[in-house]
């Protein structure tokens, strides 16, 4: 090859290469402009008196960021109301807790609705529990009110296999129960008069919240589950709906029909718009293979999930 097309080839890959990183940066600020425009519509709804909603889904966990979102709405005068959406099986019962008493701290200032969807039930029906009116679906799953301790045991297979553990401690209930030793009678105890003591707690709102005798309470709290029409039957939601029930119930506390509802979301974590995606298909077709990162951006901030203690939980299992 002479050195004059070997000239003409550097000088078409300097082009090429120009142009791809004016790409890149056209991508990028056309992103960033998206996320200050969608950001801008956002701070001017929430400054605008409106209804707010907020989505608690999937396992119910200690959410420190859910937390602190539900108290800027009880301090925010725009927000008149707020839904509170659930679709949970249940999750950690101090993680029921602290949201619950969140919840009652923004119905000391507004109107909060319980939105019972697909299933609320163990500390999603707790949280239910926080509005002053619990609304669900005629067949909606809720109920199970309890608690529930679990730990595994593998001393059979650790005999099978000729492993031992041997332990020195400082007294006979430190860390007990054991997944390496079969419990005694008195960690047994001291772990059943734990659950006893949170699952009482669990009654007493349920019996607070709901208006009806602790012995009532304690009896629809055998861990069973209902769906919406049963619940309703046995006083444990108010009413079967859906979001034209919800605005009826708020109008009768004099918020207005027509404001809008605005959900609160979590922050995000990922371009907006599902642009981290996209960004890394236009960047892999103008081969650079070596930004794989950038397509796992829609993934950033999902944590995984670990359950310590005590759970208030229907059906424990994997997504």
């Amino acid at each position: 090859m002479d050195q004059l097309a070997i000239a003409d080839r550097r000088q078409l890959r300097r082009k090429l290469g120009f142009w791809r990183l004016v790409s890149i940066a056209l991508i990028l600020l056309a992103g960033i402009a998206a996320y200050i425009y969608a950001s801008a519509g956002e701070t001017g709804a929430f400054s605008r008196p409106h209804i707010a909603r907020v989505n608690i889904s999937g396992i119910i966990q200690d959410d420190r960021e859910l937390l602190e979102r539900l108290d800027r709405i009880a301090e925010n005068n725009a927000v008149k109301a707020l839904v509170v959406t659930i679709t949970s099986p249940g999750g950690t019962t101090y993680g029921g807790e602290v949201l619950f008493k969140a919840i009652r701290k923004v119905a000391e200032k507004k109107p909060v609705v319980a939105d019972i969807r697909t299933l609320a039930a163990s500390a999603g029906y707790m949280i239910a529990l926080a509005g002053d009116r619990i609304i669900a679906g005629e067949t909606s799953i809720t109920g199970s009110i309890g608690v529930l301790f679990q730990y595994p045991q593998i001393k059979t297979l650790m005999d099978k296999v000729g492993v031992s553990l041997e332990e020195i401690k400082s007294s006979p209930l430190k860390a007990e129960p054991s997944p390496f030793h079969p419990p005694s009678d008195d960690a047994k105890a001291v772990i059943q008069a734990m659950i006893d003591d949170s699952f009482n707690w669990f009654v007493d709102v349920v019996a607070d919240r709901r208006k009806m005798p602790r012995d009532e309470a304690r009896q629809l709290a055998d861990g069973r589950i209902f769906t919406g029409r049963q619940a309703l039957k046995l006083k444990l939601v108010d009413e079967l709906g859906g979001d034209v029930e919800i605005r009826a119930f708020l109008s009768g506390r004099k918020v207005a029909k027509e404001l809008d509802i605005v959900e609160w979301k979590a922050p995000g974590s990922s371009f907006p718009f599902g642009l981290g995606a996209t960004a890394s298909a236009w960047l892999k077709s103008l081969g650079y293979e070596a930004f794989p990162l950038l397509g796992n951006l829609e993934k950033i901030g999902r944590e995984k999930l670990f359950l310590d203690g005590l759970v208030s939980v229907w059906q424990v299992g994997s997504d």
